[in-house]
């Protein structure tokens, strides 16, 4: 058995681990019953909570050391102007774990990831996925009969949960095979032993399915950019990252003054043989794929 320390990391439950009258010792509240676990002991939590419930946050300190003297509970403030803005959470979880001294020979971590609002969940999922917090998950869950339950000394459930378990081989093995799916799809079935020519597919496949930003497709007349670009719109469109129409722009047909009004529209009027009110490609291709050949 490890004589390594355990901490936990996790955010206060601002309505989980409320409760300030004797009744409160009836109600499950996570941060408080994992310490009350007779086969479970921590000696450390880093408490995440934000300012307005420094109230609750010292009382659940206090109640925490009564139900487990040996654990030491340090509150960390983590102020979120919107916990439920995905890079706000995820910069702040950040950089915490950036500055905070992880001592892997001494301490096992355990990642808290049943309070806070699921993007704080999901944040700390992938700040342990990527090894920013080295450990493990820990999750926590409620007796049936809480009341009953917490009177008879069932304070729950847990499961710790490690992200590098061979067991998520089989994860591994579905996402690279969705991954492979993609390439063959964009590579229209093809197969090539030619590395240059595959490598250049897995990194359209990336930055495709993972970036908004533009895509130079570059290659002498005949290559195929014009059947790749479509495949590229139609990867993205399976997999709901876009909901537009594809437009395909053959640019030596944009000339002169005409090419502004082809590309941004124009209104009724506006110059002479402006008969009638158009939409320009890029209108016509908002949220979708414009291709510029």
């Amino acid at each position: 058995m490890s004589n390594k320390k355990q901490v936990a990391v996790s955010f206060l439950g601002t309505v989980l681990d409320s409760g300030f009258g004797q009744g409160r010792w009836q109600k499950w509240r996570p941060n408080v019953a994992m310490n009350q676990r007779q086969d479970f002991h921590l000696d450390r939590m880093e408490l995440f909570y934000a300012e307005k419930y420094r109230e609750l946050a010292d009382h659940v300190k206090a109640d925490i050391q009564q139900v487990s003297p040996h654990t030491a509970v340090n509150l960390v403030p983590m102020e979120l102007e919107n916990p439920w803005d995905f890079s706000e959470v995820y910069t702040k979880l950040h950089d915490w774990a950036a500055g905070y001294t992880f001592d892997t020979e001494e301490e096992t971590y355990l990642t808290h990831i049943t309070t806070g609002t699921h993007v704080a969940q999901i944040c700390l999922f992938l700040l342990v996925e990527s090894r920013q917090i080295p450990g493990v998950l820990l999750q926590t869950a409620p007796p049936k009969n809480q009341r009953r339950s917490m009177e008879d000394g069932n304070v729950g459930s847990y499961e710790i949960i490690d992200l590098d378990l061979a067991r998520y081989d089989v994860l591994a093995e579905r996402l690279a095979a969705v991954r492979d799916d993609a390439v063959r799809y964009l590579k229209s079935g093809i197969s090539t032993q030619n590395a240059a020519f595959n490598r250049m597919i897995a990194e359209i496949e990336q930055v495709a399915l993972n970036s908004p930003s533009p895509i130079l497709l570059s290659g002498p007349t005949g290559a195929g950019k014009s059947m790749l670009a479509r495949r590229i719109f139609e990867l993205k469109k399976a997999r709901h990252l876009i909901k537009g129409t594809f437009v395909d722009v053959n640019c030596a047909t944009l000339r002169g003054d005409g090419a502004a009004s082809a590309l941004f529209g124009h209104k009724k009027g506006a110059f002479t043989g402006a008969a009638e009110k158009r939409e320009g490609y890029l209108k016509t291709a908002d949220g979708g794929v414009l291709f510029l050949d």
